[in-house]
């Protein structure tokens, strides 16, 4: 772990700043990833047109939340699994849904489970999924925009998931009702 500051309004730079205002009137408040982030405003920025871009692909909210859910689950965020659950509920995805996103468990949706599966193939195999996987990603209804809009999602996730890991960004309170372990560790 590394340490670092969770920014506020009153300890970020001048470039940041406008960054986190932007967060609190989106969010009532800082979230902590944000705080986090604001010490790169390169970085807070990128993830913040990311995380809008990925609002603007042609997934529905419960495929944004399993492509979500798929990669922070796979990526271990302890941060962007609760959060994400947070959303999900939100946006009225379906509670099946993302238990199973959450515990790992198959989907009952054959058309989202190709996308479970799909994304974890390409997360595994770090963009290059074996070709079985690709047609029956297209089998499933899929075409090249889901292909790319997908890589804009996994960009946003490389960016939470990897802050988190590395600087172990606390959980907002909000989003902790949705505290997740990974089954490996719940296991233990």
């Amino acid at each position: 772990m590394t340490q670092t500051v969770i920014h506020t309004l009153e300890t970020a730079t001048d470039a940041a700043k406008p960054l986190l205002e932007g967060s609190v009137k989106a969010f009532g408040s800082i979230p902590n990833l944000h705080g986090v982030m604001a010490t790169s405003p390169a970085l807070l920025e990128s993830y913040k047109e990311l995380s809008r871009l990925a609002m603007t692909t042609g997934f529905s909210p419960a495929e944004r939340t399993v492509i979500w859910m798929t990669i922070n689950v796979a990526n271990t965020c302890h941060y962007c699994v609760p959060a994400h659950t947070g959303i999900a509920l939100r946006e009225k995805v379906d509670k099946d849904i993302i238990d199973a996103l959450r515990d790992e468990t198959p989907l009952n949706d054959a058309k989202l489970e190709s996308l479970r599966t799909f994304t974890l193939a390409l997360r595994d195999t770090h963009g290059r999924p074996a070709s079985e996987d690709l047609v029956a990603f297209r089998a499933a209804g899929y075409d090249d925009r889901a292909l790319q809009d997908l890589l804009v999602i996994f960009a946003q996730k490389v960016l939470s998931n990897y802050t988190n890991a590395l600087f172990e960004t606390p959980v907002d309170g909000m989003f902790q009702p949705f505290a997740w372990e990974p089954k490996a560790m719940a296991a233990e």
